[in-house]
């Protein structure tokens, strides 16, 4: 390649997050270069930049991707990520999920790029006692998916002190919305995101929605979440590799929209926006969801400079439903 000097490597950068985030960094001047085994991923989500397909366990295979692209820095989303999948088999998240973390960053090392961007998340805080959750707040994982990421984050502080990696880590809350211009979107196989699912109720995908749980300590009784659009996400992780090359020292920070939606909300904004009425069924809570769980944003905001722009609940909604009725064409 001729110029190396803004070429990135995204683990994972076929799926929801990381393909938004290589949209946005292809439209900042950079080259992303997705890395993803397309388990979950799509290839045809990857658009603005080279796919290598591979597995991250297979540290030969991505020391020779990294060595033929010569990346900059490493923008690390590639994981599996379903909270009760995590419960019944942890091997596989422990194996996937902090393994192939061991085997990127042993990959990095040898090909002497010593920046990434990691893909964390709020499940590192488990069930926090004060709210909203500051990145002070203590991280108590309450199950496998949580557990291995905050292991990585561990991981990653170790490498730094001791190889010079640094590393930014970014918690996120939940990710929801589709690209404003309908390329891309959320296509999850099996789906348990809140905001599709209401949708595939409306197409018929799924016969009714499932609210778990009407009594929790809320306002309306169902659960509260801090609902934080992909493209503000992708805007996050673009500032968290400019504080990297910066020369800024290995941090982690907090992304969501600061403001909290509950399920009933969600499902209002649906109706508002669609003009269609969710069918719907109630059901008992699911064990481990805490009642409100929303971001304390400020420190990103004052040290990386992020800001949400889409994140309000009508425009997450309308980007979700005008890519979701494109998939139904």
């Amino acid at each position: 390649m001729s110029d190396t000097s803004k070429t990135v490597l995204v683990t994972g950068g076929a799926g929801y997050i990381g393909s938004h985030t290589c949209k946005l960094l292809a439209g900042e001047g950079y080259l992303p270069v997705t890395f993803d085994n397309l388990v979950y991923g799509h290839a045809h989500a990857v658009k603005w930049g080279p796919l290598e397909e591979g597995d991250l366990i297979d540290t030969a295979r991505v020391q020779a991707v990294l060595e033929q692209y010569k990346p900059i820095a490493v923008v690390h989303f590639a994981a599996y990520s379903y909270v009760g999948e995590s419960v019944t088999d942890p091997a596989k998240y422990y194996g996937n999920n902090v393994g192939g973390t061991l085997s990127l960053l042993n990959a990095m090392r040898a090909a002497e790029v010593d920046k990434i961007v990691f893909s964390s998340t709020c499940a590192t805080y488990g069930a926090p006692e004060q709210l909203p959750i500051r990145e002070t707040t203590p991280q108590n994982p309450i199950n496998p998916y949580g557990k291995s990421k905050l292991m990585i984050e561990q991981m990653l502080a170790d490498f730094d002190s001791a190889y010079g990696l640094r590393h930014v880590a970014l918690r996120y809350f939940n990710a929801c919305g589709g690209d404003l211009d309908g390329e891309i979107g959320e296509e999850h196989d099996p789906e348990t995101h809140l905001i599709p699912l209401v949708l595939m109720s409306l197409t018929g995908e799924i016969p009714e929605l499932t609210i778990f749980g009407t009594d929790y300590d809320t306002p309306d009784g169902t659960c509260i979440r801090d609902y934080v659009h992909v493209d503000d996400l992708a805007r996050g992780h673009l500032l968290a590799l400019q504080h990297l090359f910066k020369g800024k020292p290995s941090d982690a920070f907090n992304l969501g929209s600061g403001d909290g939606f509950s399920v009933k909300q969600i499902i209002d904004a649906v109706e508002r926006v669609t003009g269609q009425t969710v069918p719907r069924k109630y059901g008992p809570r699911r064990v481990g969801d805490p009642p409100i769980l929303t971001a304390d944003i400020s420190k990103a905001r004052s040290e990386l400079g992020f800001t949400t722009s889409v994140s309000d609940v009508d425009t997450v909604v309308s980007s979700a439903w005008r890519f979701h009725q494109s998939r139904q064409r």
